[in-house]
């Protein structure tokens, strides 16, 4: 008996020591960005941005090639942490450069990109699909960065080094991460995303910048307050970008539904609304243009794997712009959620050029 009670001492002891070391690591190397950081531009001589052509933009969370339509997530109900194995997360980047490629967009932005992450096996996504775009400038923000997560228990998410993408046919003469709202509380934030807005700044043949801000907001926070500080955020950025005479796109993935009549949608499906899903603030940057496909989902549920008769999908991806953009169109992309939990979604799109009004008005 005294055998055995040893034995359950040092097991305890054992996982003490473990645990404490682990949650004294993760302190000490937390990645703590700056609240405004410059980022390394991968430049070549990009192409100049006329007023009045007809551009597009795509925004596409890719799930880090990993979250494909067998894979569930164990945040969403789900079991599983990583993707089922390198050779599947291997198959699905180049499904998603393959995307990219077919769909000549002038502009991307890119969520859930890893460079060197457990949960996708180590392949770095951000160099691949750089190369595999040769003629794009790109940039990238790291906004999850944590040595081993530890959770769960029996699988764990381990190492994860991701962030945002964006690519540009254009010249971008500045790029910036801002960093957004995140979870503070220790030791919760050892662990946790450094959410954060990727800027680039391209400019425009009358003077102006086109500048593209590439986001992910939270989507686990209680209640969605952290999701509502990042919002603020954005308010006070896109007005005073525009305030400037400039163009602005915010694109990527919102976490939050986007819909023409979200009280209807929701009162459709209360019986199985996912708790990550917010509604957006009502009359939240209403000075402003929403471009979303409502018809095409552009997330799915990942509390089992992918069933077109069962999965809960809404719209969550999309695109805020200022109003001198005319939105021409925008598009959805079916994929069926074969390699990725979400859609990409396109935006075709102009500059309005009111320089020579602005011009007179003085």
């Amino acid at each position: 008996m005294k055998i055995l009670l040893r034995a359950v001492i040092a097991v305890v002891l054992l996982a003490v020591v473990l645990g404490g070391g682990l949650v004294l690591y993760l302190t000490v190397t937390e990645y703590k960005p700056d609240a405004v950081t410059p980022v390394q531009v991968h430049q070549h001589q990009g192409e100049t941005v006329n007023v009045q052509d007809e551009l597009t933009i795509t925004s596409f969370n890719i799930g880090y090639a990993a979250l494909d339509s067998d894979v569930d997530f164990f945040m969403d109900g789900g079991s599983m942490s990583r993707g089922l194995s390198r050779e599947r997360v291997e198959q699905n980047l180049a499904k998603i450069i393959n995307f990219l490629n077919s769909t000549g967009s002038d502009l991307y932005v890119l969520q859930e990109v890893d460079e060197e992450s457990t949960r996708s096996y180590g392949v770095n996504q951000k160099e691949r699909i750089a190369q595999a775009l040769p003629d794009y400038v790109y940039s990238y923000a790291l906004n999850y960065r944590v040595g081993w997560v530890p959770v769960p228990l029996l699988q764990p998410m381990g190492r994860v080094a991701s962030g945002l993408q964006t690519l540009s046919r254009f010249t971008v003469h500045e790029s910036t991460r801002y960093s957004l709202a995140s979870e503070e509380s220790w030791p919760t934030s050892i662990a946790h995303l450094k959410r954060c807005l990727l800027e680039s700044r391209i400019p425009v043949s009358n003077g102006r910048e086109l500048v593209i801000a590439n986001i992910h907001l939270s989507a686990y926070d209680a209640g969605g307050k952290l999701r509502d500080a990042q919002l603020a955020f954005l308010e006070e950025y896109v007005r005073s970008e525009a305030a400037n005479g400039n163009y602005v796109i915010i694109g990527g993935d919102w976490n939050h539904l986007l819909a023409s009549n979200p009280q209807e949608f929701r009162a459709r499906f209360s019986a199985n609304w996912p708790s990550w899903l917010q509604l957006l603030p009502e009359g939240v940057l209403s000075e402003f243009v929403w471009a979303y496909d409502e018809n095409i989902p552009s997330v799915r549920n990942l509390d089992a794997s992918y069933d077109p008769q069962r999965t809960f999908t809404c719209t969550i991806d999309g695109f805020l712009v200022s109003p001198n953009v005319e939105v021409v169109n925008v598009t959805g992309h079916d994929l069926g959620f074969e390699f990725s939990d979400h859609h990409p979604v396109t935006m075709t799109f102009r500059l309005i050029d009111d320089t020579e009004t602005d011009e007179e008005a003085e």
